[in-house]
This record gives C-alpha cells, sequence and structure tokens, in this order.
C-alpha cells in the first residue's frame, strides 16, 4: 500500500513531487523509514561517519513529478549597499 505526499524537490530544478512515505506502524523503523548506522575506521576504531539503511516498508527512490515550479528572478536593487545591513549609520541613530 502506498502512503503518498507533496514534496518539494530541489534538484535538477524546483518541482513538486508526489512520494511514497514509511509505513507508519513499521516494526522494524517504528515510520522512520530506516537507521542511520555509525561506523569507524578500519585501523584506529575512530568514528568515521554515518551510513543511512533504508527500511524495507517503503521506496526512498519511488517518485513521481507533478509541477515544475518556476524560476523567479531576484529583483536587483541598485540603490542598495551591497556592504550595509540594512540600517542607517547616518546621524541621528
Amino acid at each position: 500500500m502506498l502512503r503518498l505526499r507533496i514534496r518539494l524537490a530541489h534538484w535538477p530544478r524546483r518541482t513538486l513531487i508526489l512520494t511514497d512515505t514509511p509505513r507508519p506502524d513499521c516494526p522494524d523503523c517504528d515510520g522512520e523509514g530506516g537507521h542511520n548506522r555509525d561506523y569507524g575506521d578500519y585501523e584506529t576504531g575512530e568514528y568515521a561517519g554515518t551510513e543511512w539503511d533504508p527500511c524495507h516498508c517503503w521506496d526512498e527512490n519511488r517518485r513521481w513529478p507533478l509541477l515544475p515550479l518556476p524560476r523567479i528572478p531576484r529583483r536587483h536593487r541598485p540603490h542598495a549597499d551591497p556592504w550595509g545591513n540594512g540600517y542607517n549609520d547616518e546621524p541621528p541613530f
């Protein structure tokens, strides 16, 4: 059974997508969709990173694009000081 939701994807372009979600009553992942697993360096045993192990209750690659969103151009403000913080430091303060 699919548990669908709408999400916003940013790559390669902003798009609304329909995606599957983890099963909320899954006994293996408790609805999280997987587990983080820390691992260490083989020689020293020090922390080397974290890997994500997805759960079998969902497919994180199952998604369908619904609607590409338009690119909104940024407004150019020629009168704004690029080094300023938006406040005027001229008297009176």
